[in-house]
């Protein structure tokens, strides 16, 4: 029988010794509803019932315990447990919270695709989804009605979606040589933004508007919105402040210039050209 490095071995007797050899061709994973230890897990299968498999994975630490040998028939998978041929599958009991709805934590995660990889190498489970109740490869408990005898949703949606999207891939990509060991923060690389990401970024609503500009109903605006926004209100307060200047400079002219009279009405032409001289400067450099 094998035994499992990484793991705890808790040998539950007599199924140890008296159950039945198999060849492991399969590598299925449950969740048992609860949020124990690994020895927690071994001692129910010890105490509480006829059942077991042949890992448990802890709730918080991910500590993992292994409780029968992988050459040896655990109880957890109905029909995959042995076959006529003497094949089955290897079983892995992963701690969850009181509903079932949680996903596996990271240490979990972690501690699965460890698990996968050594079942692979010491085995040769081939790296691919189980295609039948038969075919060897890696599952989970509710995959194939054979599986279990009454029906089961284990190891439930949330884990399911890891189990395709996490930790079979991690399996495949550890196994393979394409990454080795988990990547901790300090070792994560950054990964740069793409053209598409920023433009998603400046189109997406979030800032929150201000009362005195914001449409009713309109609370928050895009990056993109505000900074247009500003740029014509900054160049509404240039434009004024550049004609009151064209303003200033005309009238001080215009007195330095006088001699008795002043022609109000020629002053208020050379005031109004300046500004529009101001206007269409501002517009032609926007």
């Amino acid at each position: 029988m094998a035994w499992y490095p990484r793991a705890t071995k808790m040998e539950l007797q007599p199924e140890s010794d008296a159950q039945p050899a198999i060849k492991p061709t399969q590598f299925i994973v449950h969740s048992i509803i609860a949020p124990w230890t690994a020895k927690r897990v071994y001692e129910y299968w010890r105490d509480s019932t006829n059942l077991e498999s042949h890992f448990g994975i802890g709730y918080e630490a991910g500590d993992v315990g292994q409780y029968i040998g992988t050459e040896t028939r655990a109880d957890a998978n109905a029909g995959a447990n042995r076959r006529s041929d003497g094949t089955g599958a290897v079983s892995a009991e992963t701690a969850s919270n009181l509903q079932g709805s949680d996903p596996w934590t990271d240490a979990q995660v972690e501690e699965l695709i460890r698990l996968g990889v050594w079942l692979h190498q010491r085995h040769g489970i081939p790296l691919r989804i189980c295609r039948t109740q038969s075919d060897p490869g890696f599952g989970y408990h509710s995959m194939f009605p054979q599986w279990s005898t009454s029906g089961t949703a284990c190891p439930g949606p949330a884990r399911i979606a890891q189990f395709k999207s996490v930790v079979f891939p991690g399996i495949v990509a550890r196994a393979t040589g394409k990454t080795t060991e988990p990547t901790t923060p300090s070792q994560e690389a950054d990964v740069p933004l793409t053209t598409a990401d920023v433009k998603k970024i400046w189109k997406t609503d979030g800032i929150l508007a201000s009362p005195a500009t914001a449409a009713p109903g309109n609370t928050h605006w895009t990056p993109d919105s505000y900074i247009r926004d500003i740029h014509v209100r900054v160049r509404a307060v240039q434009t004024a402040l550049d004609a009151t200047t064209a303003t200033v400079r005309t009238l001080a002219e215009a007195l330095a210039a006088r001699d008795d009279a002043v022609d109000v009405d020629a002053l208020i032409a050379r005031i109004k050209a300046a500004i529009e001289g101001v206007t269409v400067r501002l517009e032609t450099e926007h």
